[in-house]
């Protein structure tokens, strides 16, 4: 049997809608033809990467799919599978505006933009803490497993900052996934300038960064898991529907630099104006499903629906499945992407 392909995965973040790279990563586990040798995560994808190597470090594939599953329960996922054929029958476009147009959803939306998190006081909480702090640390921040990074935008320089080994800490993955308006600013300690910074959620700055992965000692094929449209035909025109817009294309423009920044350095390679050995080939893959999220809103983001997070999981699943068929053989050899034809 040939040796597996070794990759390295780029998992977005976009709250809920995380539930979709769970299935991605809960099909990727099944095969034995691809290794993950490297992980990078921001916000739901740190929580996914997180749980992914605890896994694989404490029990291997099978355990990293059962910690994956075990944390999106917690978050609301529905795990049964005699409740599947209810679940898929849910239309995802109807529950999300069916949330957008139901009151308390509307009176929370408002409040978060006139009212500071700050402003609750003592009975201030996060509710992805109770998730996040029970992760085998010992595990993500050890050295056997896949290489590990996530990150965080600083607010008072607005710069990213990227954690690996043990800088990742359960606050770590709460700053990676700290939206400004619904959560406070997490405060972790600087070794650089010696001081404690505040940070928000790492998908204004790298959704998620990618240059933790041109270390040389990894592969070069990298898996970037999509979670939030590139591309969206129809003109927006209402104020929710221009709000979602905007956050779409806030959290994608930072992975769109990047892929920009690897599309120019790949053709100084192949032209022969950078030698070979000076700058790393990259090879980049995506599994997405468009399709499925343009249906979806910021409302399906923020509150966990089961149907929803069932239906994400699922085409999470169906979109790795569909990657493998078609471009399993491309991995090692060359991208899948075509970045071009993207920026074009």
């Amino acid at each position: 049997m040939p040796s597996p392909k070794p990759i390295t995965l780029a998992l977005q973040g976009g709250g809920a809608h995380g539930a979709f790279t769970w299935g991605v990563l809960d099909r990727l586990l099944e095969t034995d033809e691809l290794e993950i040798a490297g992980l990078s995560g921001t916000s739901a994808g740190a929580l996914n990467g997180a749980a992914l190597k605890a896994g694989l470090v404490t029990g291997g594939r099978s355990a990293a799919r059962d910690n994956l599953a075990w944390v999106w329960e917690q978050v609301g996922a529905i795990t049964d599978d005699r409740l599947a054929p209810w679940l898929a029958a849910v239309s995802p476009m109807a529950v999300s505006a069916a949330i957008e147009a139901s009151w308390p959803f509307a009176v929370g939306d408002g409040l978060s933009r006139v009212v500071s998190p700050y402003a609750s006081g003592p009975f201030y909480s996060n509710p992805l803490e109770r998730v996040v702090r029970k992760l085998r640390y010992d595990a993500v921040c050890g050295q056997p497993g896949p290489a590990f990074s996530i990150c965080a935008t600083n607010v008072r320089t607005g710069k990213i900052r990227v954690f690996s080994g043990p800088e990742i800490t359960p606050d770590a993955i709460l700053a990676s996934a700290c939206l400004p308006t619904l959560f406070r600013a997490v405060e972790i300690e600087d070794p650089e300038p010696g001081r404690v910074e505040a940070y928000w959620d790492g998908g204004y700055t790298g959704n998620p960064a990618l240059f933790p992965l041109f270390a040389p000692e990894l592969p070069s094929d990298i898996v970037v898991v999509n979670i939030n449209p590139l591309l969206r035909e129809e003109l927006p025109t209402s104020a929710r529907a221009i709000q979602n817009r905007i956050n779409e294309i806030s959290f994608n423009s930072s992975l769109l630099r990047e892929l920009r920044a690897i599309d120019f350095v790949q053709r100084l390679l192949s032209e022969g104006r950078i030698g070979e050995g000076q700058m790393k080939r990259i090879h980049v893959h995506m599994i997405a499903d468009d399709a499925l999220m343009r249906q979806l809103s910021v409302a399906t983001k923020i509150v966990p629906v089961p149907a929803v997070l069932h239906q994400l999981f699922e085409a999470g699943r169906a979109a790795a499945d569909g990657f493998l068929d078609a471009h399993l053989g491309q991995v090692g050899v060359g991208s899948s992407v075509d970045l071009r034809a993207m920026f074009g």
